[in-house]
């Protein structure tokens, strides 16, 4: 089953120079921290600002490529976690017909914000992240972790 979640925040780790994109469901008790690259921590964080580039990035064009098309996003699903890699999807509609394209979860959401696509997790992969390792995460995070934050 796919729970409905939301950019809650991306917040940038200094401890290892990346980014990470925190999903909550809509009641607020269900988190997913994934840790991103800086290229698409930026383009999510500008996305999240309403911020464009004076040049379009990647998931600027992506998107542009799409409308010319007449493709909709119809969702991202983010479906698995293997050994600390997360698995997602865009399913796209074109003609009447729906596909999914395997994509990294830090691309389909970047897309998915552009096109305010609604974004899914696999309820497998929220059990597969352990209670207690998010609530380390955040301690941590508090503790010097942190650094920059950008809210939805």
């Amino acid at each position: 089953m796919w729970i409905q979640m939301n950019v809650n925040t991306i917040l940038f780790d200094s401890r290892n120079s990346s980014y990470i994109v925190v999903l909550r469901d809509e009641s607020g008790k269900k988190i997913l921290p994934i840790w991103i690259g800086a290229a698409e921590g930026n383009s999510i964080a500008m996305a999240m600002s309403n911020m464009k580039a004076a040049r379009p990035l990647t998931h600027d064009l992506i998107t542009a490529i799409f409308d010319r098309m007449d493709i909709e996003v119809a969702r991202v699903v983010i479906s698995d976690l293997i050994e600390n890699t997360f698995y997602a999807s865009l399913y796209l509609l074109h003609n009447n017909k729906e596909f999914h394209i395997d994509s990294r979860p830090s691309d389909a959401i970047a897309v998915a914000l552009r096109t305010g696509s609604a974004i899914f997790v696999e309820e497998d992969v929220l059990a597969k992240q352990d209670a207690s390792t998010i609530d380390t995460w955040m301690k941590n995070l508090g503790e010097g972790g942190g650094g920059t934050e950008y809210n939805a």
